[in-house]
């Protein structure tokens, strides 16, 4: 899937939350395009076929294309995926499915492990769209603050814990350990099985990729590191 914090794709809504103004959508802190170590690709230079291709994947492309003087600008994510038609459509078609209604895991529980993938790989960009869409989804305040514990704190069920467990070990390990595999069937079919190690490594990817590019986002504190004292400080 494509995250931003917030952009307007089937899978995303637009730079901030889904109904915010644009200028209250700006608000999230985002690393500059210039800053980025590719540029995006602005939505003026852009040919017929990738405006026909990837206008098709936002949700509501009229709102970028309204000319109104509060008409967000167009997606970040977008102008980066510009670079690569054939390899972006395809992209965007699988990660779309992953939040359709062909999918078959629970919304909160892809939010979940999604988040999880985020914190772990420092992935602003991922954080900040899917904090949001998790608590639209009905991740509780509580469960929204514990992703950044992992799978230790208090206050998940047994299968979400699992399935934390199971983002950890994805990127620790590079593979699901026999135990989580077992808890984890215990409450999830084999279609559910498969479609949430897409979810998992589908993140896993498009963090790295994003990472890589320089395309960030603020992150909040890691509530595991202790402060330093200033008084205390050398």
């Amino acid at each position: 899937m494509v995250d931003s914090a917030g952009d307007d794709l089937h899978t995303a809504g637009p730079r901030g939350p889904v109904g915010t103004s644009a200028a209250a959508a700006r608000t999230t802190t985002m690393t500059p395009p210039h800053e980025t170590r590719l540029a995006p690709v602005p939505y003026g230079e852009w040919d017929d076929r990738t405006r026909e291709v990837l206008l098709s994947h936002l949700r509501r492309p009229e709102i970028y294309l309204s000319g109104a003087p509060d008409a967000p600008p167009m997606p970040i994510v977008l102008e980066l995926f510009a670079h690569h038609l054939p390899l972006s459509d395809t992209w965007l078609a699988f990660s779309n499915m992953l939040a359709s209604s062909d999918a078959v895991l629970h919304p909160a529980h892809r939010e979940l492990v999604i988040l999880r993938v985020a914190w772990r790989t420092r992935s602003g960009y991922e954080w900040n769209q899917h904090h949001r869409m998790g608590a639209a989804e009905g991740l509780s305040d509580a469960k929204l603050q514990a992703v950044r514990e992992g799978p230790d704190a208090a206050v998940w069920t047994p299968e979400e814990r699992s399935m934390l467990k199971a983002v950890d070990e994805m990127i620790d390990r590079f593979s699901v350990s026999e135990e989580t595999w077992q808890s984890l069937a215990s409450s999830f079919n084999a279609a559910e099985l498969f479609e949430l190690l897409f979810v998992i490594g589908g993140y896993l990817c498009l963090a790295t990729v994003l990472n890589s590019i320089g395309l960030q986002a603020d992150m909040p504190d890691d509530p595991t590191e202790t402060p330093v004292d200033p008084e205390s400080a050398p």
